[in-house]
């Protein structure tokens, strides 16, 4: 099988192009390789079919995002399989038939209103348009302790859902309804277009029953036609570990359901990390700041230092400077979808005594001219060069 094509070069267009420089490179190659201008022409039809594909996904926001991120092999927005919402999308598989049926998005003005027809054999009838609820979104607070393990979490949620008296249809008992005069019940109607290939029937979805062939004739009472009513419900959804502030996780179909029945939107779940009072996150390490007396620092000893899951104690050497780091393997946070995990970084900083008594200013003035109690020429390098790496790295960010 041939290797897919990048659909930005399938375009001609850069990664940058907005949608309107999208929609016009797709618009000059439709024309070009339509199977009406080439008939018999194998390759031409190809090509036309591999415009329509990279069309359908540069075209939506979403899809393109995902393309970005993962190519051709565009990967789970949320859950993976298996999961709330899961699933992976797949870009190919297109056929002529799912060509034509959305050719008229893009040459409504020379096809009629977004018309739909017949072309070289292949036919399509003009697919209705899906209502969709709106989307739902909601921020959840997450601690240290959920990032680390996951965390299950169940809400009540104001929604709009299907009225039950009217099984969603804003009719009365879900059965007041009449035949569409317009359509006459069919769900489409037909109109005939002069194009640049001569003249083209086109089929429409019928604007007034939207393809279902009947109107209602009597409201539902309980949601007054609306097929909608608001109601309180729990919903529950897992926050993998890993998560980041200000990531949107998303629930499909747990959002509002629309009016008149179709496909509820989707809950947006925007993560919210609270802060740590001893710990910080920096990606997936965490940074722990440990003052040490000057006795521990000079003689050694251990110190306890907390972590996500509790304490740890640490063995702290003879001699240690001002601006040392410990690292603690693994014992920071993991990387979403991956058994990679950070490392719990302990910045050592001693502390010097602002008050003395009497006795202790006498105990610190006996030591001021003990030659291992003054700094060399070497060692002040040694710890001015370690404090300015850790400067730098705090300017830069890291």
């Amino acid at each position: 099988m041939a290797e897919k094509r990048d659909y930005y070069e399938v375009l001609g267009v850069g990664k940058d192009a907005s949608a309107d420089d999208i929609k016009k490179a797709y618009r000059k190659m439709a024309i070009k390789y339509h199977p009406d201008k080439n008939p018999g022409d194998k390759e031409a039809e190809e090509k036309f079919k591999e415009a329509a594909e990279a069309y359908d996904v540069l075209s939506d926001a979403d899809k393109r995002a995902k393309y970005d991120r993962f190519g051709h092999n565009m990967g789970p927005q949320f859950g993976g399989a298996g999961g709330p919402g899961g699933g992976y999308y797949s870009a190919g598989g297109m056929n002529m038939e799912d060509i034509f049926a959305n050719f008229g998005d893009i040459f409504g003005d020379i096809f009629g209103n977004h018309g739909r027809g017949s072309y070289q054999g292949y036919s399509s009838q003009p697919r209705k348009r899906v209502n969709k609820g709106t989307d739902l979104r909601i921020t959840v607070k997450v601690t240290l302790k959920d990032i680390m393990d996951g965390v299950e979490k169940k809400l009540k949620i104001p929604r709009l859902v299907a009225c039950e008296h009217c099984k969603g249809t804003g009719a009365k008992d879900g059965t007041a309804f009449k035949t569409c005069e317009r359509c006459h019940g069919t769900g489409y109607i037909n109109t005939v277009h002069q194009t640049m290939f001569g003249p083209q029937q086109a089929q429409h979805v019928c604007p007034d029953c939207n393809g279902e062939g009947k109107i209602i004739s009597e409201n539902c009472t309980y949601c007054n036609g609306t097929g909608v009513v608001k109601k309180d419900e729990i919903v529950s959804f897992k926050i993998p570990a890993g998560v980041e502030d200000g990531m949107v996780l998303t629930m499909r179909g747990q959002g509002n359901a629309p009016r008149h029945g179709g496909v509820n939107g989707d809950l947006l779940i925007v993560i919210q990390e609270e802060k740590n009072p001893e710990l910080i996150r920096d990606g997936i390490d965490l940074i722990y700041n440990l003052m040490l007396d000057f006795p521990t620092a000079a003689l050694g000893g251990s110190a306890e230092i907390p972590t996500v899951g509790g304490r740890a104690k640490v063995k702290i050497a003879a001699g240690t400077q001002p601006g040392k780091v410990l690292r603690l393997r693994g014992k920071g946070l993991p990387k979403m979808n991956s058994s990679v995990r950070g490392d719990l970084l302990v910045n050592v900083m001693v502390y010097v005594p602002e008050n003395l008594t009497s006795a202790e200013t006498a105990a610190i003035e006996s030591l001021k001219d003990q030659p291992n109690i003054v700094p060399t020429e070497s060692t002040s390098k040694r710890i001015f060069s370690r404090l300015r790496h850790i400067f730098n790295k705090e300017n830069r960010g890291e």
